[in-house]
C-alpha cells in the first residue's frame, strides 16, 4: 500500500476580499486582512458558552520561521476548557494579548510561508502539533526541547490556537497530513496522540517494552484510545479502566488486554490518613483492585506501568499497583491537583513517578507516521458545525462526550471530505 505524499499546489478562481466567510476559500496563498475566530476575553473567563464569542480580528502577521495554515479542522481538547475558565491558570498571565483563541488541534492547509522557512510551501496539506520553542538554547539542540525554558503550548500558552480562519505557527510544528482521513479526523489526534506517545516510549529506561503490561486510565478517552492502541503497536498489553459498562466493548474493540470499571471498587479520591480505620478500609479495596488486574495478567503480575492523567482520585491506587521499580507517568489532572499517595511503597519498592508534557518533534513525527502508515485508528466520535463549538467543550466538561476524539468544522463546509478539490466542490 502507497504511503500519503504531499500534492501540486491546485489553481482555482476567488476573489480577493478583506473576510471570507466560513467555508469560503480565498485564492491560494491569498491572506486577508481579517478573519473569523472564537475569542476569549480575560473579563469572561466561565464556562465555555459564555467565555467563547465568535468575533472578527486580524489575520497574524508572521515571523521569518512561522507558517499561516488555513484551519479546514480543529480538535477538541480539554485545555480548551481550562483556556475558557482561566483555569488553573489563565493564558493571559502567560501571553499578555487582549484576547485569547484557544485550540491545539488542527488540520489545514499552508497559505503563506515566513522568509526562512524551507520545508513547508504554499498548498502543503498538514496537521500540526501544538509544541512550540524558541530552539535556541541547548535543550533546543541536542536535548529534548520539553525542557527549554522557553517550551509552550500553542493555543493555551499562546494567543493564537487553531478556533480560527487561520492560525499561524512554527514551521517546526508542521507534519504531513495522513490523506486517508477526512479533514475533520486529521484534526482530532496530534495533542493526545503524541502526548501518549511520549508517556509510553519517552521516558527511558522505562520506554514501553514487547511483553509488559500497562493499566491505563479514561481508556476509552482521547489520550486513553491511544495508549490501548500504542500499547498493542508495541506488542504489549494494556488494561483499559472505565467509569461506564457502555465504554467497555469499545476499549476491548481497540485490542485491550482486559478491562476494569471503576465503578466496582471503592478507593477513590485522596488517599485516608496512613494507620487509620479508614486507611485500612481503602488499602482493601485497593488490594481487591489489584487482585482484579491479576485477573487479567496473571496472579502476582503486578503492571509494569500506570498511565495517568486522572490525578487525585486514582494517584494513590496507581502508586500502590504498579510493580517494584515500575512507573507512573502522569501528564495531567483532571479530577484535581492535590495528589496523595503513601510513600512506603514507593521508596521501598523503589517505584518511579514521572511528569510528562506534551512532546517534542521527533515523538509526534514517529506518532505521526503511524497515522500515515493506517497502523492506528484516529477514534474520532464526533464532529461540531464551527457553530456549535462551544457547546463541544461544554460536553468535555460536563464528560457528556462520546468515547474518542471531537473535532469541529471550521473551513471544511462538512464532513466526509478529503481534499481543497473536495472542499471547493461541496
Amino acid at each position: 500500500m502507497a504511503l500519503d505524499t504531499q500534492t501540486d499546489v491546485m489553481s482555482y478562481e476567488a476573489p480577493e476580499k478583506d473576510l471570507y466567510e466560513l467555508g469560503e476559500i480565498p485564492p491560494m496563498g491569498y491572506v486577508p486582512k481579517k478573519m473569523y475566530a472564537w475569542a476569549i476575553r480575560k473579563e469572561r473567563h466561565g464556562e465555555p458558552n459564555t467565555a467563547m464569542q465568535q468575533e472578527v480580528v486580524d489575520v497574524p502577521e508572521l515571523d521569518s520561521n512561522e507558517v499561516l495554515v488555513l484551519v479546514m479542522a480543529a480538535g477538541v481538547n480539554y485545555n480548551g476548557v481550562w483556556a475558557s475558565l482561566g483555569k488553573p491558570i489563565s493564558p493571559f498571565d502567560g501571553h499578555g494579548k487582549p484576547f485569547h483563541i484557544a485550540g491545539s488541534d488542527a488540520s489545514g492547509i499552508v497559505w503563506a510561508v515566513g522568509s526562512k522557512v524551507t520545508r513547508w510551501k504554499v498548498g502543503d496539506e498538514v496537521v500540526i502539533h501544538c509544541n512550540q520553542d524558541d530552539g535556541d538554547d541547548e535543550h533546543c539542540n541536542g536535548g529534548d526541547p520539553m525542557y527549554s525554558n522557553s517550551q509552550r503550548i500553542w493555543g493555551y500558552e499562546t494567543p493564537d490556537g487553531s478556533f480560527a480562519q487561520f492560525t499561524n505557527v512554527q514551521a517546526q510544528q508542521l507534519m504531513p497530513r495522513p490523506k486517508h482521513l477526512t479533514w475533520e479526523e486529521s484534526a482530532c489526534y496530534t495533542l493526545t496522540l503524541a502526548t501518549a506517545y511520549r508517556m509510553l516510549f519517552g521516558h527511558e529506561p522505562h520506554d514501553l517494552k514487547p511483553g509488559q503490561n500497562v493499566l491505563v486510565w479514561g481508556a476509552s478517552g482521547g489520550l486513553g484510545s491511544y495508549a490501548i492502541q500504542l500499547i498493542n503497536t508495541a506488542g504489549a498489553n494494556a488494561i483499559g479502566v472505565i467509569s461506564d459498562e457502555s465504554k467497555r466493548d469499545f476499549v476491548m474493540g481497540l485490542g485491550a488486554k482486559g478491562v476494569l470499571n471503576r465503578k466496582d471498587f471503592n478507593c477513590w479520591g485522596q488517599l485516608p490518613t496512613v494507620n487509620t480505620p479508614e486507611y485500612a478500609e481503602w488499602f482493601k479495596e485497593a488490594r481487591k483492585f489489584g487482585k482484579a488486574i491479576w485477573d487479567i495478567t496473571g496472579k502476582g503480575v503486578n503492571v509494569d506501568m500506570v498511565f495517568e492523567h486522572p490525578g487525585e482520585s486514582t494517584f494513590p491506587v496507581s502508586t500502590f499497583v504498579v510493580k517494584k521499580g515500575g512507573m507512573v507517568v502522569i501528564c495531567a489532572g483532571t479530577t484535581g491537583y492535590n495528589l496523595t499517595f503513601d510513600v512506603r511503597y514507593m521508596w521501598m519498592h523503589q517505584k518511579r513517578l514521572q511528569g510528562s508534557h506534551f512532546a517534542h518533534l521527533k515523538q509526534a513525527s514517529a506518532a505521526n507516521q503511524l497515522m500515515v502508515e493506517r497502523r492506528l485508528d484516529p477514534c474520532m466520535s464526533e464532529v461540531f458545525t464551527w457553530a456549535d463549538l462551544p457547546e463541544a467543550h461544554m460536553k468535555m466538561m460536563r464528560n457528556e462526550h462520546l468515547p474518542g476524539n471531537m473535532s469541529v468544522l471550521v473551513q471544511a463546509p462538512k464532513t466526509g471530505l478529503r481534499t481543497l478539490q473536495d472542499v471547493l466542490d461541496a
